[in-house]
């Protein structure tokens, strides 16, 4: 079947935009496509600095022809629906038009309209130029004398031509036959820019790509990115360095290249007395150049690796002199930039934070770092960290913020907090926390560990969430301005991976109590209920992707005061192995019986059945049975989960599954003896009871 190819080239299309661009192109016409009733086998599309290109193969050469049967009035109705009718249908007369025969309903008029497909070239033709002049681009513009006409095509950048080729690989294509905005569709595009400029005249996907490599332009990012990191390697590993390599950097830089050529600068050794840090972000972020280190080790050296679009013709010495000439000068001002931070304490800064907006209901960013530093002393002594340790960092934590280096590089702020902690001789731990209480920031971030680290880490996640927790600023439906459930994935994984044990409900209620707008006892109780169930819901999406079940988080959540995240994960682990036993399964099918015959019952009478059970009334062995057996199950149950031994407490639990399996067997609940039948639904609420020690039993799904 045919093939299709399409290429839109333009001005420098920039690096952040081509990879969502290229998903976009393809996106749009397969859809389309597929719309107009034109399955494809496959489809592919690519991005370089100059193109998008498309190729789409395994079209049919013509769109199905349909067949529709359209019901019409009935027989003998009004004539003005009769001539809608007609004019709808295109039919000439009613004798074009059969009769439907409905006993119940009568008879009606229904026209068999035939609509024979048409050509894919002509489908395209069609459909092309509305994706290019509809396409999302996030920012646009009109260039040339079209641009004051009404409805100029609105691009990226300057659109200069367009391939758009359609046929069988055996035979020459057709092309396309359409135009945007004066541009018309052909086979003729262009290769590199200054390495082989003259025009290409192309066919199909197979000779487009292949010209175009003889143009020097590599269609495919992903050899891009390949061939920059293989020979960027090459070449520091031919040097004795190694390559720092950087996923995101070597995105960007194959957006920016259409023939990479790699090739090794240096600086003067002076600079290397800036943190490796500052010298990596000023010559990522300024120059899209890679750092290099020493073999086997994270010590940066003195040189750099470009990424080129040419083969320059002196073997690339004034693209490197080039490089190096500005990146000296970025790094010379980095290095002022230390120089001067490292003039002025930490604490010598904080002053200004007073005439800084954290948040015009939550106040100043100085009142949020005092509101740090007393969470971080309450929440030191919990974690095994020294409390002044612990309000010094809290203290010192953000003053960073300040420093001429982090207001250069935003990304920067925390580690540089360490660096001039440390300079000012403060304590490892304290210049540690500076860095790390912002983490994690993320699910594969790394969770701090240092006991000052994770006390500051808590306060400042903590703080965040109750200040806006406390304004009613929480997160709803895809917006969460604030990062609310970044910040409380980043509280749970603090507390699991470091097997905390904190209660969060006081914690949070002492914390909401310093914002004026919470002071109602009822009030802080309101929220604190509502931010418990935010952490658990997020403890379910951490979980789930984990592999656990999220109703087995709902089902300890839901017993009293679960707010220790370490208890309910450990308690949601054991109770996943428990479920996937047959004890398990068999209980929890015994239970929920139990539960619904207990729903419907108290549903029907108007009352709870949840008093004790009265010996006397029991008739049979197996009544005795059970609550003999709820008896000693609640005993060792409670006894067990007092230990924290979870797995203790399921298999004591799981001594009910026999006689709750013999009760349903032979006992029948709802006895004609009105005493005798309460007695039985208050034993029900017992076996309830008895499983709520370690889960509501009512929240997990079959």
């Amino acid at each position: 079947m045919p093939d299709l190819l399409l290429e839109l080239f333009s001005e420098e299309i920039p690096a952040r935009m081509q990879a969502k661009a290229a998903d976009d192109l393809r996106r749009m016409v397969t859809d389309r496509l597929v719309a107009e009733g034109l399955v494809y086998e496959g489809a592919k599309a690519f991005a370089t600095p100059r193109r998008l290109a498309l190729t789409v193969h395994g079209i049919p050469a013509r769109q199905p022809d349909l067949k529709e049967e359209r019901k019409g009035p009935r027989v003998g109705g009004p004539a003005a629906a009769i001539a809608g009718f007609l004019k709808a249908t295109g039919l000439a007369s009613l004798d074009q038009a059969t009769i439907q025969r409905d006993p119940k309903k009568g008879d009606f008029y229904v026209a068999l309209i035939e609509k024979p497909g048409r050509g894919t070239l002509d489908v395209l033709a069609d459909i092309l130029p509305v994706i290019i002049r509809t396409f999302p681009w996030p920012k646009s513009m009109r260039w040339g004398e079209r641009s004051a006409r009404p409805g100029a095509l609105q691009w990226v950048r300057p659109l200069h031509a367009i391939v758009a080729s359609f046929g069988l690989e055996t035979e020459q294509p057709d092309i396309v036959n359409f135009a945007v905005d004066g541009i018309a569709a052909g086979q003729t595009t262009f290769g590199h820019r200054f390495m082989a400029p003259v025009p290409i005249s192309v066919r199909r996907f197979e000779d487009y790509e292949a010209k175009l490599l003889d143009a020097k332009v590599v269609l495919d990012a992903e050899r891009r990115k390949d061939a920059i990191l293989t020979d960027a390697r090459q070449l520091a590993f031919a040097q004795g360095y190694d390559l720092v390599e950087d996923p995101g950097l070597l995105d960007e830089v194959a957006g920016l290249v259409e023939w990479p050529v790699v090739a090794m600068g240096s600086f003067e050794q002076d600079f290397l007395s800036i943190p490796p840090e500052v010298i990596r972000a000023t010559i990522r972020n300024n120059m899209k150049c890679f750092v290099v280190s020493e073999s086997n080790t994270a010590k940066l050296t003195n040189k750099f690796i470009l990424t080129a679009n040419i083969e320059a013709s002196d073997g690339g010495k004034a693209i490197v002199a080039g490089n190096e000439r500005v990146i000296r000068a970025r790094l010379s001002d980095a290095k002022f930039f230390y120089e001067s931070d490292l003039k002025l304490k930490l604490e010598d800064r904080l002053p200004k934070f007073d005439n800084i907006v954290f948040h015009e209901k939550l106040g100043t960013q100085a009142e949020r770092i005092r509101r740090i530093e007393r969470l971080a002393a309450e929440i030191a002594p919990l974690v095994g960290a020294d409390v002044e340790k612990a309000k010094r960092a809290a203290h010192l934590a953000k003053a960073d913020l300040l420093t001429d280096v982090v207001g250069e590089f935003p990304e920067l702020q925390g580690l540089m907090g360490k660096y001039y902690a440390l300079a000012q001789g403060e304590d490892a731990s304290v210049g540690a926390a500076s860095e790390e209480h912002y983490k994690p920031q993320g699910p594969t971030d790394r969770v701090p560990s240092d006991p000052v680290s994770v006390a500051v880490a808590l306060a400042d996640k903590i703080d965040t969430l109750v200040g806006f927790w406390a304004i009613d600023e929480k997160p709803t439906g895809s917006k969460d301005p604030y990062a609310l459930r970044r910040a409380a994935l980043g509280v749970i994984r603090l507390i699991v991976e470091n097997k905390i044990r904190l209660n969060l409900i006081p914690l949070v209620a002492r914390h909401i109590a310093t914002f004026v707008n919470a002071q109602a006892s009822t009030d802080i109780d309101r929220k604190c209920i509502d931010l418990l169930a935010f952490f658990a819901d997020r403890l379910k999406v951490q979980l789930r992707e984990q592999g656990a079940r999220y109703d087995l988080v709902d089902a300890v959540f839901a017993l009293e005061s679960q707010d220790d995240l370490l208890t309910v994960v450990r308690r949601v682990e054991a109770l996943g192995r428990f479920l996937d036993t047959d004890d398990g399964k068999n209980l929890l099918a015994g239970t929920k019986r139990a539960a619904n015959i207990l729903r419907i019952e108290e549903k029907k009478d108007g009352k709870a059945y949840d008093g004790m059970p009265d010996v006397s009334l029991y008739r049979l062995v197996e009544e005795k049975a059970l609550a003999k057996a709820i008896g000693q199950v609640k005993a060792e149950a409670s006894t067990a989960l007092a230990k924290e031994d979870f797995a203790g407490g399921m298999s004591a639990i799981a001594k009910l599954r026999p006689v709750v399996d013999a009760f349903f067997d032979r006992v029948k609940v709802n006895d004609d003896d009105s005493k005798v039948r309460e007695n039985r639904l208050k034993l029900l609420n017992e076996i309830r009871d008895a499983t709520r020690a370690v889960a509501d039993f009512s929240k997990i799904q079959d």
